[in-house]
């Protein structure tokens, strides 16, 4: 698939979010519990718009080591911290996004393009990065998963 990478200036981007530490590799297993317990607190909260899921990785500084992963969704407005769920930003600033369309095993070569961009540009990639989730149907070629990267 060819993506078309884009360095844009990124605004902060507000979530109800669980954190967990995640062993690379093993987001799979760690997102739904984290989201299920956001899902259950913004049913209670008439007075919070949501929007789509969105999953903020804060990366380790060594390959190998556990990385802490905000699995969270789009909130209209800062609120008072609930059980596990907490408001949390999105980093503001220079970032480089791609836009993946089509089965979430795919999502790699998303990821894969925005480092090969950063090698070519000469930029390092930043600690930070995440995944919008947007809205899917029951056609997995034209689900769409927005992929940004924090530069250094």
């Amino acid at each position: 698939m060819e993506y078309q990478v884009e360095l844009v200036e990124a605004v902060p981007q507000r979530i109800a979010a669980v954190r967990v530490s995640v062993m690379p590799g093993g987001v799979g297993k760690a997102w739904r519990p984290a989201l299920d317990q956001v899902w259950q607190f913004l049913r209670g909260r008439d007075d919070l718009r949501s929007g789509h899921n969105l999953f903020l990785y804060h990366h380790a500084g060594r390959i190998g080591a556990p990385m802490a992963v905000e699995f969270g969704v789009e909130v209209d407005r800062d609120f008072v911290p609930q059980g596990n769920v907490r408001c949390v930003l999105t980093p503001a600033g220079q970032v480089v996004r791609v836009l993946h369309v089509g089965p979430i095993d795919g999502l790699a070569g998303a990821h894969w393009a925005i480092s090969e961009w950063s090698v070519a540009e000469g930029r390092k990639l930043g600690s930070a990065s995440w995944e919008i989730y947007g809205d899917w149907g029951s056609d997995p070629a034209r689900h769409e998963t927005c992929v940004t990267w924090t530069l250094e």
